[in-house]
């Protein structure tokens, strides 16, 4: 009776101990299955095809989620925002020309003549011949700063040349002459006036006297209107201070007052 007793408390021993072992290995399957399923990828879940009305077959999806649904509109490409390609825009009136196409201008021919190296030489013109020296060395410009020189008595003159000359003087240019000049107050007021001539041909002394002539008489005029000189002292001055004097080929007109010192000193430079 104790021995049974006993080889049951040892079948019961054992079955317990069995039964410890398979519960354990139990639980580690468990928990390596848990670990494989968490470490493995989720799967998408699986669509069903079914016929539809028509016998169209009909796609059945899973639910999207908001995330995926958000990835796919950012992936997919806006062609109605899409900036133009700028390379095949069409070009338009005022889009500006590409510089490498811009037109090749053809070189044109100059037509002109081809003007010489150097200017063609000319030959050189002859000096003009200087006036030929008086014969008797009386230089009539020295003459005449010499009497014209005493302010007091003289007023300011001027040289009278090219066409006043002619004006003034009508026929003396035309007298071929060694020496001429004449000086006139620059103010009419003053009536003053000297002409100093040295004709190269004696015959012509007389034409300048008769020229020299002429200029009184239109400086004081004819009595019945004002001559030249206009103002009444120049006009009497002109009528009675005015002298003509010759000494070889050289010829005075002189209108001054106290003419006739004048007078002398000319011939003076012939003594």
């Amino acid at each position: 009776m104790k021995k049974r007793g006993l080889a049951g408390l040892l079948a019961l021993a054992l079955i317990l101990a069995l039964g410890a072992c398979g519960g354990t290995e139990a639980q580690e399957d468990a928990a390596q299955d848990q670990k494989m399923e968490e470490a493995a990828p989720p799967q998408e879940e699986e669509t069903s095809e079914t016929d539809g009305e028509d016998g169209v077959p009909v796609t059945i999806e899973g639910p999207e989620t908001a995330d995926d649904s958000q990835q796919l509109q950012e992936d997919e490409p806006d062609l109605g925002s899409r900036p133009a390609d700028p390379a095949k825009e069409p070009e338009t009136g005022s889009r500006p020309a590409d510089p490498a196409e811009k037109p090749i201008y053809q070189p044109v021919e100059d037509t002109k003549p081809q003007q010489p190296d150097k200017e063609p030489e000319t030959p050189a013109q002859p000096a003009p011949a200087p006036p030929a020296e008086s014969a008797s060395g009386v230089d009539l410009a020295d003459f005449c700063a010499s009497v014209t020189g005493d302010q007091e008595t003289w007023p300011a003159l001027m040289a009278v040349e090219g066409e006043t000359l002619d004006t003034f003087y009508a026929g003396l240019s035309a007298i071929a002459t060694q020496q001429c000049l004449v000086q006139m107050a620059m103010i009419s007021a003053s009536g003053d006036e000297i002409a100093l001539v040295e004709v190269e041909n004696s015959g012509d002394v007389q034409a300048v006297k008769d020229i020299f002539q002429a200029r009184i008489d239109y400086q004081v005029g004819d009595g019945t209107s004002p001559g030249g000189a206009w103002y009444p002292a120049p006009t009497e001055m002109w009528r009675n201070e005015s002298r003509i004097v010759s000494n070889g080929n050289f010829v005075m007109l002189v209108a001054h007052t106290g003419a006739d010192a004048v007078v002398e000193q000319f011939n003076a430079l012939f003594a």
